[in-house]
């Protein structure tokens, strides 16, 4: 079993990303080792423009995106296309823990660099919840995904944590689109990915080659879950901490 951060937490879910690491691994099938982190694949640009195809894209005005590397050139097709684009700070690390990037008013910027995580953290306007639009897509990063919706990232919860926050806030609803961009290997049988009641399943997964519409039936969470917060996103995570306080 390969250790990396914040395994332990899940025995089946750790297996099998270790399993989609060392399979991605074998075919050369990602830019840098995608142990430990979600796996900036070959093919994503193309995944990206697949995906910027589809109808449920071209009518979001406004895009919700995490900051792994494989999905800059999900954010490109965003600002490319004039939406509004929400990253998450790595991390959550500020208590304005959302990038808002809107092409025109990226004033000199080019929008391949406002793309990357470096540049959206330079270039966009760090944003408290109170500030953001509702949400008409929501892109998360995935080590492996399944055809009944199912999806697990590198273990730290980041992306589930943020869905939550955010159908708490009413930015997102039960029938906000969940998307993903992966590599073609990272797709299992839906056996092989359990699915916990905090998880937030997909609803479309879109690969260099092709799209998947997912018999996606896994109940949305109505907000935080107070109960799987774990210790250490409550001491790292500032927005938790206030919110926390403010549940006292």
């Amino acid at each position: 079993m390969v250790s990396v951060s914040w395994c332990g937490r899940h025995d089946g879910k750790d297996a099998l990303r270790a399993q989609i690491w060392r399979t991605l691994t074998a075919h050369n099938a990602t830019h840098r080792d995608p142990v430990g982190h979600i796996p900036n694949f070959v093919g994503a640009e193309r995944a990206a423009e697949r995906l910027a195809q589809t109808d449920l894209w071209q009518q979001a005005q406004v895009v919700k995106c995490n900051p792994d590397s494989p999905h800059a050139a999900v954010r490109l097709q965003a600002l490319a296309a004039g939406k509004t684009l929400y990253m998450a700070v790595p991390r959550l690390a500020r208590l304005q823990c959302f990038v808002e990037l809107v092409a025109a008013e990226l004033h000199g910027v080019s929008l391949g660099e406002a793309a990357t995580m470096e540049g959206a953290m330079s270039h966009g306007k760090l944003v408290a919840f109170e500030a953001m639009q509702p949400i008409d897509v929501v892109v998360v990063g995935c080590v492996a995904v399944a055809m009944n919706g199912g999806r697990t990232g590198k273990g730290a919860g980041f992306a589930d944590l943020e869905l939550a926050m955010l159908r708490e806030r009413g930015l997102v609803s039960a029938t906000t689109p969940i998307v993903t961009t992966v590599h073609d290997l990272q797709v299992v049988a839906a056996a092989d990915l359990p699915m916990q009641p905090h998880d937030w399943g997909l609803d479309l997964v879109v690969t260099p080659s092709r799209c998947l519409v997912t018999e996606n039936h896994h109940p949305r969470p109505g907000g935080l879950d107070w109960s799987m917060i774990q210790p250490e996103q409550l001491e790292t995570i500032p927005v938790l901490q206030m919110w926390s306080q403010l549940r006292h």
